[in-house]
């Protein structure tokens, strides 16, 4: 269950919205949020209005299914210094993670990964895709095993 959020500028906000917001959800007997993906402007790491109403879902939807622990993996493009784009990666995946916690998720049921510019989602040359982060949902089994 990988959700994508890749957090935004208002145009790439407004095109993935009108690509994926108004089919009807398949997904309805999932009471997972629906994937999204969103993508950070150029050195951006701030949580946008648009970002925190989805991780609102997201932190319900974590309030009521005790069960599920998640992985934020943090993505960066391969733009610039690696350290860098590490670094504004680490922050945006901290703000995802702080704002969870602010909903109510408990901090040991969320865990960061970092991957840095090794898993494009797009060509490396996409750096609009590629500056991501995404969530996924685990079985806490399968969390502890991760980590164990």
């Amino acid at each position: 269950h990988m959700t994508v959020l890749v957090l935004d500028s208002p145009e790439l906000l407004a095109r993935a919205t009108l690509a994926e917001g108004f089919q009807p959800d398949s997904c309805a007997e999932s009471n997972k949020p629906r994937q999204l993906k969103f993508h950070y402007g150029y050195n951006k790491h701030q949580l946008s209005a648009a970002d925190m109403s989805r991780l609102t879902l997201h932190g319900h939807s974590l309030r009521r299914n005790v069960h599920l622990h998640v992985c934020v993996h943090w993505h960066s493009d391969a733009f610039g210094t690696a350290d860098y784009g590490h670094f504004l990666s680490r922050l945006r995946a901290s703000a995802v993670v702080r704002f969870l916690i602010e909903e109510g998720v408990e901090e040991q049921r969320l865990k960061v990964v970092g991957w840095g510019s090794d898993r494009p989602l797009a060509t490396r040359a996409d750096h609009a895709a590629n500056r991501r982060v995404e969530l996924e949902y685990v079985q806490h089994s399968v969390s502890s095993a991760l980590s164990g």
